[in-house]
């Protein structure tokens, strides 16, 4: 069954594993967007992805757009996380990833939801390769 939420304990804040996803993750780049992701142990009966979202005051100095930008990657990864989600459980894999929104301008939300993809199917490929790996 596909879940269309975005929950608290999907969202990535713990000071600590965000402090080790930025010292220790891997990063790769879909324009707009940075990402960062980091294979982790969560809790038992976490998610198997908690996520992050964030955007520079210095490209948005105003909080609204910063706001704005964030609401809108978040939404977009709402709708989409779930083949993620599935890929994860089948491999038994938790994965904790930050987006840092790097565009100057706030994008359209089809724009947002066609890269949001894109990064999911190179999640999927990054986490069965890490998976293979160990």
């Amino acid at each position: 069954m596909k879940t269309y939420s975005f929950k608290r304990e999907e969202r990535l804040k713990s000071r600590k594993l965000i402090e080790t996803l930025f010292r220790d993750g891997k990063a790769f780049s879909v324009f707009p967007y940075r990402i960062i992701y980091l294979p982790v142990q969560l809790p038992a009966g976490a998610p198997p992805v908690q996520a992050g979202f964030s955007a520079s005051s210095r490209h948005f100095p105003r909080a609204v757009d910063r706001n704005r930008v964030k609401r809108l990657g978040r939404e977009a990864w709402r709708l989409q996380k779930q083949a993620l989600y599935d890929h994860l459980q089948q491999h038994s894999l938790q994965l904790a990833v930050f987006f840092i929104y790097t565009d100057k301008k706030i994008a359209p939300f089809a724009t947002l939801h066609h890269k949001i993809s894109v990064i999911l199917e190179r999640l999927q490929q990054a986490t069965a390769s890490d998976g293979a790996s160990r």
